[in-house]
Parts: C-alpha cells; structure tokens; sequence
C-alpha cells in the first residue's frame, strides 16, 4: 500500500504543476494520465465519475482527482490525490499573496503559451473520449445539441438542466438494450461511511451559520464561509469567483490581482481561497479557506461513490448514462469554444501555437507536460517578437 500511496502522490503531483487550463483542460490532463497512461481506470469508469462529479457541487475536476484517488488507496489516497493536485497552486497563490500589492501584471508571453496549450489538451481529450462514449450518430447528435445548449445557456443551472435532459433522451433511447457489466468501483470503505459522510456534509452546513454569531472569531467566520461557497457552488471555479467576491471584505483590486494569479498558475481555481486567505488572516487563514474550500467535495464523494455501483447497474441507469456521457462530450465541446478557445486564441500566431501543440499530442504523441513546456517557450518569444 505504501507504493500505492507513492504512485498517486507522484501522479497528482504532475498534474498539480502542470495542469494548466481549467476544469476542461484538467480532465483532459487527468484522462491522459490515469486512463491513458497508468491504465487505472478505463474511459467508461472514468466518463461515470466525471459524470458523477458533474452533478455535485464544487470543483468538478478535483472531485474527479479525489475520487480516482480514493479507488486506488481508500480515504488515504483520495486526501493524497487532493494534496499533489491542490498544495503546488496553493503554496504559489501564498507566496503572491505576501508580495501583492494594489494592481498586478500577468500580460507575459509565456503564460499567453500556457492558455494556448489548453485548447490542445481539451481537444485531445474530446477526440479520445468521443470514440468511446459517443460512438454512434444518435449519441453524437445528443453532444452537439448539448453543446450548442450550452453555449446558449451559458449557466450553471443551464449545464445541470442540459445533464438532465440528456439523461432522460438516454432513458427512452436505450433503455431496452442488453445492460452493460457496470464498471467495478473497489473501494476500502462502504455504504456505512458513505451516508456518515453525507450527514456530516447536512450537519456542518446548516449548523456552521446558525452558531456564527456565539463565535467572535475571525477564522470561524472564513471556515462557514469558505465551507458554504463550496458546498453550493456548481459550474467550477469561474462561477465561485462572483460568489467569493461578495463574501469576502478584501478591496476589488486586490480581489482582481488574486484572479489573475489563479488564471497564472495551473491547478484547480478554488485555489484562489488561499491567496484570499493569506490576505485575510495569514497563513492560518489561508489553510483554513482551503480546508474549508474543498471539505464539501471530500464528504460528497465519500457520501456518494459506495452507492454508484448499485446504482450504475440498473438498466434504465446505465440508458440514462448514456445520454448523459453523450453530454459530457457536448459540454466539453461547448468548453473547448468558450471560455478555452476564446481566451486563449487572439490572433493568428496563437492559432499556429494550437496546431503545433495539437499535433505533438496527438501525431507524436508526446507527453503533456512536454507540450506544456513546448507551448509556454513559442508564447514567450511570440511576445518578444
């Protein structure tokens, strides 16, 4: 166990410093690693506990992390998974966060060359996945009506309706084909600690604001509130940022500063709670805002992966999923367009940054965190030029 414990520090890690592009970006990087790489799981387990982390609030591809994690090693492996693909952003947003001052410059080449790559990355993995979970022409019709939905409905509430609605088509399609052998999710702990997991996830969030006001301090009131926005956040990190932005008493510009560092550095951008934190209360008030950040997605998935299996086996469950994996393309599709594409592509040298990057992934099948490298030193003489 102590080498499992080892393998998935070491592969989180990597991802934790080079996983550049946001929550699209990162399941395309996750994929490439767990699936393609180390063969942990295969694109069917891995499309279900995408899916299943698409429906729970909070950081979507952490929550994919923690949960690949806890497959491997038990509770121990998902806190691991967490810890290499959180601690590097964490501990950078720290050290800028000591240093910030009133405005902040992040108009440099070789970041532009790290936005750039993502769109290689997310389209890399759109092609990989598609020929596994969208195989066939009704399915691919499901994603590209799920992606136009969401770039026409361009909202957290839109892209959970959109799941759903897929779900339901894959209900009335499928649901009198032969049912699949449901992926096997071996884990160390079971259903017993699943729904202690689910009730400690109801307790804290009603109880943590109730008794705020019997509490005078300062860290208390960032734990229930950085617990609070990570419990009923959905849509990733851009949409938390408005929500964190109301909550926490920091001025706009130092806000603003702490955003474009987290858009800087690669990881999850829930991260940013540890900039705001060093900001608030030092770096006690940083580990607490991350703790408290990203609890909401340990108890739910804890809560949620030891009943998947049960009911990932049903016959109308595994229609449904169908349509919904079909979704999963769609949105992705829609994230490779806005905002992956159009945040990253300015011009036509950035364009031909994309195709060299695309094809190293995908012609010579280099690995990501040299295309990464790749990517940022073109960006950065591009900007020279």
């Amino acid at each position: 166990m102590k080498n499992t414990y080892i393998d998935i520090l070491i592969a989180s890690t990597k991802l934790g410093l080079t996983s550049f592009g946001g929550p699209s970006a990162h399941i395309g990087y996750f994929r490439e690693e767990y699936v393609q790489k180390r063969k942990w799981l295969d694109d069917k387990l891995y499309a279900d506990i995408v899916a299943l982390c698409q429906f729970l609030p909070g950081p979507a591809s952490s929550q994919v992390g923690i949960s690949i994690g806890l497959l491997r090693g038990g509770i121990a492996g998902g806190i691991i998974s967490w810890l290499g693909f959180t601690m590097p952003s964490v501990i950078l947003l720290m050290i800028f966060a000591l240093f910030v001052s009133s405005t902040g410059s992040f108009d440099s080449g070789w970041i532009q060359g790290l936005k750039i790559v993502a769109v290689a990355v997310v389209a890399h993995a759109l092609l990989g996945m598609q020929k596994s979970l969208a195989p066939d022409r009704l399915r691919i019709s499901i994603a590209i009506a799920c992606a136009i939905s969401t770039l026409l409905i361009p909202t957290a509430i839109g892209q959970i309706c959109i799941i759903i609605a897929a779900g339901v088509f894959g209900y009335f399609l499928y649901k009198n084909e032969e049912v699949e052998n449901a992926p096997e999710i071996s884990l160390t702990f079971g259903k017993k600690t699943g729904i202690i997991s689910w009730t400690i996830f109801f307790i804290l969030l009603v109880l943590l604001p109730v008794l705020k006001p019997f509490f005078n301090s300062v860290y208390y009131s960032m734990f229930d509130t950085y617990y609070r926005v990570g419990s009923i956040v959905f849509g990733g990190g851009h949409v938390v940022l408005p929500m964190l932005q109301r909550e926490v008493e920091i001025s706009p510009d130092v806000f603003l500063a702490g955003y474009g560092a987290a858009q800087a550095v690669p990881g999850p951008l829930f991260t940013l709670a540890g900039y705001l934190g060093q900001i608030t209360a030092g770096m006690p008030g940083a580990f607490i805002a991350i703790f408290a950040m990203f609890l909401p997605s340990f108890l739910l998935v804890i809560g949620t992966l030891p009943f998947w299996t049960v009911i990932r086996s049903k016959r109308g469950i595994q229609a449904a999923l169908k349509g919904v994996n079909a979704a999963v393309i769609g949105i992705l599709l829609a994230a490779l367009y806005d905002p992956v594409f159009t945040s990253a592509v300015n011009n036509t040298m950035d364009f031909v940054i994309v195709l060299n990057t695309f094809t190293l992934l995908t012609v010579y099948k280099w690995p990501p965190i040299y295309v990464v490298i790749v990517s940022a030193i073109l960006g950065a003489l591009m900007h020279i030029i």
